[in-house]
């Protein structure tokens, strides 16, 4: 009876603890789906078309990143877009940067409220329609979506970036002007790094204009270990106007050029021919102008694309009409006027604030291309940008700059002597190797004087046997002769 009831308890506890079980697996499960969907997720790419309508992915939901937002297209159907890479910055790094600290500060006659007042469809219609630009401001739910993050969470973002525009938007303009192009196209550096010059993406692109290194280099910017002239603002915004003229060579339309700028011409020409193909149109028929509309064939785009038109309309939107949304700019005192002088020997940037008595990071600010503090006069000239009042300073100093703690901040040697003492001291890997090299003589000679005893003692065997035949055919002869002698007796 007790053994009975010992096996219907040992029952139930296997019950409760399979139960258990299946409580603690359930979430495990969850979490897996939703790892996987996000691997999925970023490291979609347009070549691959993976589709399964027998998945149930209505019943998990997953949640929204720090970088993505989630719209819903006619049909009803979400999908996610992710935010261009600058809009995820941290405004504390923003404002860390030597010239936000220098330069700007907040306005206290402009009350910024906390307030983002609502409007209509049709007065954001309106007021895009009314921004003076070559380039189509065209309205949907995803750019509202993109102006609401910029009016909303990154109002303060937005304050920071209308104070530093004054610093940037006349580089911009000019280098725009110089080859022809919408000016509007000034707004493609706030999506693409805040105004921040030492902005640096996942993927390696650098600069306010993002120039990843391969074409940076093929616009004509230098990059090596010492110089990264993409953190050049006037230097990478002639070489992004360049870039821009040629995208529009190809493409002939500006949301594409713009769309190209951040995923490449290959993605969009990849994203034609799949629209093409979705229509039906056959590959061999001529593109058209309808063929090439960025809204037509933005399903076909990368995720982070998709997200970059809507928020450079944003963008050109909220630096437009941030008043509207109660935003205040930053105030900005502007630098003093610089100038330039050029170098043919190597300098360090501490030489030169130490001996002009001037702050280092300002030197820094005004010459971002260096990468590590040093002008590498030497290998070719190279401008340093200065304050105008300081120019003629540096002339006249440069032999005591050139001088100051040389040894110390410029390390490389032009020649060194090598050391031919000999060394009292071995290291324990060289005391095992000088042993290994000894035994390694030791039975060298061994072996070798192995093998010349064998050759001795084969050479007293031949000797020896040499001398055995000799004297065994001596016998011979001597009984020859002696048996001759008999028979002429």
């Amino acid at each position: 009876m007790c053994f009975t009831e010992n096996i219907r308890i040992m029952d139930i506890k296997k019950t409760i603890l399979f139960f258990i079980l299946c409580l603690l697996m359930t979430p495990l499960q969850a979490q897996v789906v939703l790892e996987t969907d996000s691997i999925k997720s970023n490291y979609y790419d347009v070549d691959e078309e993976e589709e399964d309508d027998d998945e149930e992915e209505d019943d998990v939901k997953i949640p929204l990143g720090e970088d993505e937002l989630a719209v819903k297209d006619k049909d009803g159907n979400e999908e996610l877009i992710e935010f261009p890479e600058a809009m995820t910055y941290d405004l504390d790094s923003l404002l860390n940067l030597y010239m936000s600290k220098t330069y700007l500060k907040g306005d206290n006659d402009c009350n910024m409220k906390d307030e983002n007042p609502v409007f209509t469809k049709e007065q954001y219609i309106d007021r895009l329609s009314r921004i003076p630009s070559v380039m189509e401001m065209a309205y949907n739910d995803v750019v509202q979506k993109f102006i609401d993050r910029y009016s909303g969470r990154l109002r303060y973002s937005v304050s920071y970036m209308l104070g530093a525009a004054n610093f940037y938007m006349p580089i911009f303009e000019e280098a725009l002007e110089a080859y022809k192009l919408p000016l509007e196209l000034k707004y493609l550096p706030i999506i693409e790094s805040a105004l921040n010059p030492k902005a640096v993406s996942r993927v390696g692109a650098t600069g306010l204009w993002q120039f990843m290194i391969g074409t940076g280099k093929q616009y004509g910017l230098e990059v090596n270990s010492l110089v990264d002239e993409r953190r050049d603002p006037v230097k990478s915004s002639y070489a992004a106007a360049r870039y821009l003229k040629a995208l529009y060579k190809v493409f002939g339309d500006w949301n594409l050029v713009i769309a190209a700028y951040n995923c490449g011409p290959e993605n969009i020409n990849k994203a034609i021919r799949r629209a093409r193909a979705a229509k039906g149109v056959n590959k061999d028929e001529a593109i058209t102008a309808a063929d090439k509309d960025y809204w037509h064939i933005y399903p076909y785009l990368p995720a982070e694309t998709r997200g970059y038109v809507p928020a450079f309309i944003a963008a050109s939107y909220i630096m437009t009409y941030y008043c509207e949304h109660n935003i205040c700019p930053m105030t900005t005192r502007l630098p003093a006027q610089t100038d330039t002088v050029v170098v043919d020997r190597n300098v360090h940037i501490e030489q030169i604030a130490a001996v002009l008595g001037l702050d280092a990071d300002m030197i820094r600010s005004l010459n971002p291309e260096f990468r590590r503090d040093i002008i590498p006069g030497q290998t070719k000239p190279y401008a340093i940008r200065l304050p105008l009042a300081e120019t003629g300073r540096f002339i006249d100093n440069q032999d005591s700059i050139f001088a100051y703690k040389a040894s110390e901040l410029l390390t490389k040697r032009l020649e060194v002597t090598i050391n031919d003492d000999v060394p009292t001291y071995r290291s324990k890997r060289s005391s095992r190797v000088s042993r290994r090299n000894a035994r390694y003589t030791r039975n060298r000679g061994v072996a070798k004087r192995g093998r010349a005893s064998a050759r001795r003692g084969r050479a007293a065997a031949a000797k020896r046997g040499k001398a055995a035949t000799a004297k065994k055919k001596s016998s011979v002869r001597s009984k020859g002769k002696a048996k001759r002698s008999r028979r002429r007796r």
